[in-house]
């Protein structure tokens, strides 16, 4: 029997920690092979499918980002509330991971003496540049893995989070327009105006696979966030059906044989079978839901871990990479949630003392005269 999308969505109950940890756990299977081997076309997705695991877990973090932002945005009628929520969720455990990257691994694995590589600019713009995201990701601290098989990337994984941010800022800026459209002139155009959205967006995608245009990175991201977007403001309309998940999966299946027929499939199932899994699967899997969400804290600290362990290892293996490198972020993660990630979000309903800061910011219209 299917049931509309929308009456699981009413709470929490659902997989998608368990979803994203798994995501998370991909990335970093992904890339072993790379940081282990110097090249990742030996992962055995990237082979079988033309699309790497950790291309698949980008996607799968873009349509549930997506998703539930979507839900985040429209239960908050206050943008600033919507904002500080996000920041929360980003900026604190990234800059703890930073600080690791910096003070932990770089120092540790450094060829420079400790005062060169501290007081050396590539440090301080790794550090500063890094955690604001509004410009490019710097990847190399001075001195730090230059001799390894995929040489001075300290945080490779980190390429994705200003991609993230601008698809806040996206949603934040049609959103609002949606709504101001919909109080000033009454126009019924959210659910209209995100569903074309993302059907131009999967159509560009698609596009831009067989004749690229534009950087695939973002094509492709901007697609996968608003193919979520556009699920949350037509989950009334969406049904989850076993019958069509299977079939879904068969068709994956029998595209596999085509590597193009296979991403055309793919880009066209992959966020109702995300939501599916989401949802649908329950009993003793929810159990998961307990333990915390891990996801975020293993992608941020994968990368500098697995580079650890090719420094400490020469010529490791990547089966040794995957289980050395996964215990060890395992550990960080578990305490980047307790620590950093659940005590800061948290705060999230403490938005007074922000509105009150936005405030004093502001020039008051005698200063504006004077």
């Amino acid at each position: 029997m299917a049931t509309r999308l929308s009456t699981y969505t009413h709470n929490r109950d659902n997989n998608f920690n368990l979803i994203r940890f798994i995501a998370a756990s991909l990335v970093l299977y992904s890339h072993s092979f790379p940081l282990a081997l110097g090249t990742g076309h030996t992962d055995p997705f990237f082979r079988a499918i033309g699309i790497g695991g950790g291309t698949i877990a980008v996607d799968v973090f873009f349509i549930t980002s997506g998703f539930l932002i979507a839900g985040s945005f429209f239960a908050r009628a206050n943008l600033i509330a919507f904002v500080w929520a996000r920041i929360l969720r980003i900026y604190p455990a990234l800059i703890v991971a930073l600080l690791f990257c910096v003070l932990v691994v770089g120092l540790a694995f450094t060829t420079l003496t400790a005062y060169e590589y501290l007081s050396n600019p590539k440090t301080h713009r790794f550090l500063l540049k890094n955690a604001t995201l509004l410009s490019a990701i710097r990847y190399q601290l001075p001195g730090v893995f230059a001799d390894l098989p995929y040489p001075n990337a300290v945080n490779g994984s980190l390429w994705t989070l200003p991609y993230e941010i601008k698809m806040y800022a996206w949603l934040a800026v049609v959103g609002s327009a949606f709504r101001f459209a919909h109080a000033k002139f009454g126009w019924h155009i959210v659910k209209p105006g995100f569903l074309v959205i993302a059907v131009g967006a999967l159509a560009a995608s698609l596009a831009n696979h067989f004749h690229p245009f534009e950087s695939v990175h973002f094509v492709r991201l901007f697609c996968m966030f608003f193919l979520g977007v556009a699920f949350y403001a037509h989950r009334g309309h969406i049904y989850l059906s076993s019958r069509l998940f299977l079939a879904l999966v068969v068709a994956l299946a029998l595209s596999a044989a085509d590597q193009d027929a296979f991403f055309v499939a793919y880009s066209l199932a992959l966020p109702y079978l995300v939501f599916y899994l989401a949802y649908v699967p329950s009993g003793w899997i929810r159990r998961f839901n307990q333990a915390g969400d891990y996801s975020y804290g293993i992608y941020i600290y994968a990368f500098p871990v697995q580079q650890s362990v090719a420094q400490l290892i020469p010529g490791v293996s990547v089966a040794t990479m995957i289980s050395t490198a996964f215990a060890a972020t395992l550990a960080l993660a578990f305490l980047s949630w307790h620590l950093v990630e659940k005590r800061c979000l948290a705060r999230k309903g403490d938005i007074a003392w922000v509105e009150r800061a936005l405030r004093r910011l502001r020039p008051t219209r005698a200063n504006a005269e004077g």
